[in-house]
């Protein structure tokens, strides 16, 4: 790292022109170094003095970003990348990487924890403003979370989807898996989180669902291992975060949304509403993937994991709508319209992601095809 900490101390937000993005993206890049090294730091907040200038240029960079991503009508594209990164690199320190112990020395730092507020409150707030409040809080909810399920267990085919199943190239499919191994890897981990507390039924059957991903304690059977074995048929990287860098802010913002709802138990019920969504509308994306492997003709090992979630997340999203959200629907008959809100968000955002995972498909395509 050079000595001059503040290289870049007039960041301000830049125009769309390629030139002024490229800037912003090193710009953004070269800060979030300075915050890698604050979070390797023995014992940070003791030694915040010590790494005052580091801190200081993080801090004004995070402050501009927020501004540019939140506080202006279409958001910049880099300042949402740089904030979904940072927030994620603190949110990944709640799970065990079977790493150096000392990579947790910052796990409960209130310096870390200041930072993480600062993105979330003006993040969550700018993501709540795509909803109608009042209106989710005036509906029939129970009505209101069977009608969707079985709207979105079969939805009609997307343009999206029909460049996946007809048209992407093997090319794009292994860009597909490189940026879905970002999940795919360290499957239903946050989901840890939210288990432990009252025996119930709504308890026990999130506890199935865990224990299914999971492979009910047996590696082999464990879903990661199926992602694992789809990488590795492609000879790719299969080390968990071994594509960060292709993950676009979309696809982060879901994770780092579920770490959020995770974390806070006051946000138990948006949780069960999101994983309501994500089971009962996972085997129509997965169902995408796998027919763009048969249709390239690759070989079950490649496409294992796809027809693996379809069959058991269609069981899943049964469990959930029935055994969870419904009857958490009857428990909280007065905060039972965040169940919804949570569905809605997890439709919302899970829709602007896999938008941005095909544009990015579509990009590396485009390179390889200028490149022959």
């Amino acid at each position: 790292m050079q000595n001059n900490l503040v290289m870049f101390p007039s960041l301000k937000v830049a125009g769309n022109n390629s030139h002024a993005t490229q800037t912003q993206r090193t710009k953004y890049h070269y800060v979030e170094q300075l915050f890698i090294e604050l979070l390797a730091t023995e014992n940070l907040d003791e030694q915040l003095e010590n790494v005052a200038e580091k801190a200081k240029a993080f801090e004004q960079t995070l402050s501009i970003a927020i501004r540019a991503a939140y506080e202006n009508g279409c958001g910049e594209q880099e300042a949402h990348l740089f904030l979904q990164r940072i927030l994620y690199r603190i949110n990944r320190l709640n799970l065990f990487w079977y790493d150096d112990l000392r990579h947790y020395d910052n796990e409960r730092s209130l310096y870390l924890l200041s930072c993480r507020q600062q993105i979330e409150a003006a993040w969550q707030a700018w993501e709540l403003a795509q909803f109608d409040l009042p209106r989710l809080q005036k509906l029939h909810v129970k009505q209101a979370l069977t009608e969707r399920a079985s709207l979105d267990v079969d939805p009609p085919l997307s343009a999206d989807s029909r460049y996946l199943q007809e048209e992407m190239s093997e090319v794009g499919y292994r860009h597909l898996l490189a940026i879905a191994s970002f999940d795919g890897l360290v499957e239903g981990s946050r989901m840890t989180n939210i288990l432990g507390g009252a025996a119930n039924e709504v308890q026990c059957t999130l506890v199935r669902v865990f224990l299914e991903e999971y492979g009910n304690g047996r590696l082999p059977r464990k879903h990661s291992t199926f992602f694992a074995q789809m990488l590795d048929e492609f000879g790719m990287n299969t080390e968990p975060e071994g594509y960060f860098d292709l993950v676009p802010w979309e696809v982060l913002a879901c994770d780092n949304h579920n770490f959020l709802t995770t974390q806070r138990k006051r946000y138990f019920l948006r949780y069960s509403g999101a994983l309501t969504y994500f089971e009962v509308a996972g085997p129509a994306a997965y169902r995408n993937y796998l027919a763009a492997a048969q249709r390239l003709g690759l070989s079950q090992a490649a496409m294992g994991y796809w027809e693996l979630h379809i069959k058991e997340d269609e069981r899943h999203g049964r469990w959930m709508l029935d055994d969870v959200a419904l009857p958490l629907a009857d428990k909280y008959p007065d905060d039972a319209w965040e169940i919804v809100l949570g569905y809605d968000q997890e439709k919302f955002m899970g829709d602007r992601a896999a938008k941005a995972v095909v544009r990015s498909i579509r990009e590396v395509e485009q390179a390889a095809v200028s490149i022959r």
